[in-house]
């Protein structure tokens, strides 16, 4: 079987079940696609060459947590995951880049690859918070003011680990603004696919009556 994306999504959909475990898979893929399209234009790569490494980005991404629900312990995760991974043949940069994303796994972060997985991981599953808590629970109301806002509020998405956003943005050496800005975009784009292209505001469901 070829190790595409849709390898990639019968892997993870094999593993987990949780909805919002394969929201989190998707919202990171989203991100580190948009990254792997930027690297690739950046590298002014042909068309067949851009291709394999945006599929290698949105795979990795896609592909980072896929053990998680089953072996959620630092013990297990993400080093189960990773021996089948290479059992079924998928590539050292996605497998370095999945052990390095856990700070306790002692996997330095290398690669371009390394560095945007684990600057996505924890912005991801943020800004889906984000959105969430909108009205319209709309990604395309969630602005990088409001972001930076909800992030020194220690009450709000207690679960996300604020220092690894920043850190993630100066590793990849991206402004943390603009690396908000740059994935929130990408999730605007696929929001549908997110479940976060919102609904009207309540107030203009009462008008619309």
């Amino acid at each position: 079987m070829a190790l595409n994306r849709a390898a990639a999504w019968s892997l993870l959909t094999e593993y987990t079940e949780s909805p919002s475990l394969l929201k989190h898979a998707l919202a990171v893929e989203t991100c580190t696609r948009a990254y792997g399209e930027r690297e690739a234009a950046a590298r002014g790569m042909s068309s067949e060459e851009a291709a394999a490494l945006v599929e290698l980005y949105g795979n990795t991404g896609l592909l980072h947590d896929f053990d998680y629900e089953k072996f959620p312990s630092q013990e297990e995760h993400p080093f189960v995951g990773n021996r089948i991974l290479a059992e079924r043949g998928w590539p050292e940069e996605l497998r370095h880049a999945i052990l390095a994303h856990a700070e306790y796994s002692g996997t330095p972060r290398v690669s371009h690859l390394d560095k945007v997985l684990f600057a996505c991981d924890e912005l991801a599953g943020f800004l889906t918070a984000c959105a969430l808590v909108k009205p319209t629970k709309s990604i395309g109301d969630v602005e990088v003011a409001g972001v930076k806002k909800k992030m020194k509020d220690k009450a709000f998405a207690r679960g996300v680990n604020r220092d690894d956003i920043t850190k993630g943005a100066e590793e990849l050496g991206v402004p943390l603004d603009a690396h908000i800005a740059f994935c929130i975009e990408a999730m605007r784009r696929n929001a549908e696919e997110l479940g976060l292209e919102g609904r009207p505001a309540p107030s203009a469901l009462g008008e619309s009556r």
